[in-house]
């Protein structure tokens, strides 16, 4: 099983590398990248080219570990005890199977998201350990022990919100997405609109870098903000327009609205286009 991109997503030789590397040690791979380096997205793309099933457990701030092998309903089978319901007898009823639980019980070997591990209790990887290293666990409530009967491929994403503990970075392959470069995110924006004319994706690259430069701005454009800004400016001839002849020291870009998306580096950039004007009177 070896991943070599897809048709969908560019990945660099890099990438590549280390989801096939983490696949042969047979250990999670953890991705840590800036929001929207497509992250998310390569789970899918991996579980696409290896024709593997995909399931993806997504982390919230409440989330807990026990949630991913699984859940035991004890309101639900007391509701029915006090309603005389016959599966009251029957407590496997009432377990409800966690991710994890669905990827060790596929019948084929599936791909694992654990998307953005950073977000929950600093414990939850640790509490995560031990079904990790074992690839089973125990549901105590029926004396099962269940197995994966095939070690799934485990993606595991970060946007380094808070620090992962060592016991749990020991048993990961990690992996850092930068940034993408000119060339790369150019054959990004021709893989998503394989039609759009080069003249303004070379215009739309050259303000986007800029932005990115902005040394002090609070959150840097993505990836995945700049295909919604080109979408934008391919839709509205004015705004392509405006884009071409705007000289960025000067002037916000056209539908800047889909790259910007805070008040402060609004006002950071409209600072910085006033002392421009300026020193250039």
């Amino acid at each position: 099983m070896k991943f070599s991109g897809t048709e969908r997503y560019v990945a660099t030789a890099e990438l590549m590398q280390a989801v096939n590397a983490a696949i042969a040690l047979q250990r999670p791979l953890l991705i840590k990248g800036e929001p929207g380096t497509g992250k998310t997205l390569l789970a899918e793309e991996v579980a696409a080219a290896l024709g593997a099933p995909l399931l993806t457990w997504h982390i919230k701030s409440t989330t807990r570990a026990q949630q991913g092998l699984y859940e035991y309903d004890a309101v639900s089978r007391l509701r029915d005890s006090q309603l005389g319901d016959a599966r009251v007898h029957d407590i496997g009823h009432y377990i409800r199977r966690g991710k994890l639980w669905e990827a060790f019980d596929s019948d084929q070997r599936a791909v694992l998201l654990i998307d953005e591990i950073d977000k929950a209790d600093i414990e939850f990887p640790n509490d995560l350990l031990h079904e990790l290293d074992r690839m089973a666990f125990d549901v105590y409530e029926t004396g099962q022990t269940v197995s994966a009967r095939q070690r799934p491929v485990i993606l595991i994403t970060s946007n380094n919100e808070k620090e992962l503990p060592d016991a749990f970075l020991r048993r990961c392959f990690f992996h850092y997405i930068r940034f993408p470069d000119a060339g790369t995110l150019k054959r990004i924006v021709d893989m998503h609109f394989p039609d759009i004319d080069q003249h303004l994706v070379g215009r739309a690259l050259r303000a986007f870098f800029e932005l990115r430069e902005v040394p002090g701005l609070k959150k840097k454009p993505s990836t995945s903000e700049l295909i919604d800004w080109l979408r934008l400016l391919m839709a509205d001839e004015l705004a392509a327009r405006q884009l071409a002849d705007a000289d960025p020291a000067k002037a916000l870009p056209p539908l800047a609205g889909a790259l910007i998306k805070s008040e402060q580096d609004i006002q950071l950039l409209e600072r910085l286009m006033f002392l421009h004007r300026r020193q250039g009177r």
